[in-house]
């Protein structure tokens, strides 16, 4: 199997940006069967989508796994829901703002990963990695690449594809978050081969 992983660039004045330092990590470290291709993202709204659409088409991946970082959080977040709206906070990195924008005109309000989202949490935690089921990934371009990749992968029962975001450095250092990415991605591989079923695992949110 061929396996895309993408990092974002550097934004809001920050020198490094930890989701794509954990994938060139990964990269590194990788020795596994099946490809791995990694590429770094813009933290722009445009450019994300077109650089992770022209990724898409050259490689034709069968697991896609999109990361960012989520500062302020404590633990590897599996996002469940990719939502089409746009509200930055700030501008992108290409200075552009949308407010309550679709990502998508007409497209669905949301769509659901298709990564093995349960399977991955009990990998991740019997690792010993803080991680969470999350049911937002924010309205910032996160989001947006996430929606992006789902909108274009519809229908594509056979490809597994999603996104994660992962903590600051200095609350899981870069060589665990990388070493969750590795689980993400073994994980979701063995679930696309049909050697791994989602386990009824509760990680749902009381707020």
């Amino acid at each position: 199997m061929r396996v895309l992983v993408t990092g974002f660039e550097p934004f809001g004045g920050d020198d490094v940006n930890e989701s794509w330092e954990a994938v060139r990590e990964l990269a590194a470290r990788w020795h596994g069967p099946h490809e791995l291709v990694p590429a770094r993202l813009p933290v722009t709204f445009a450019g994300a989508r077109d650089a992770l659409g022209s990724a898409l088409e050259e490689h034709a991946p069968d697991v896609v796994v999109c990361t960012g970082l989520a500062a302020g959080t404590d633990a590897v977040r599996l996002e469940r829901v990719a939502l089409n709206v746009a509200d930055a906070r700030i501008p992108d990195n290409a200075g552009e703002q949308p407010v309550d924008a679709p990502v998508v005109p007409g497209g669905p309000v949301a769509y659901l990963s298709t990564l093995p989202l349960k399977a991955t949490l009990a990998a991740l935690r019997a690792a010993d990695v803080p991680a969470v089921v999350s049911n937002t990934a924010g309205t910032y371009v996160c989001n947006a690449t996430f929606y992006a990749l789902a909108h274009r992968l519809a229908g594509r029962d056979g490809v597994r594809a999603g996104f994660v975001h992962v903590p600051r450095a200095d609350v899981v250092p870069v060589e665990q978050a990388a070493r969750a990415l590795a689980l993400v991605v073994g994980t979701a591989v063995e679930h696309a081969a049909g050697r791994l079923a989602e386990p009824a695992l509760a990680a749902g949110a009381e707020h």
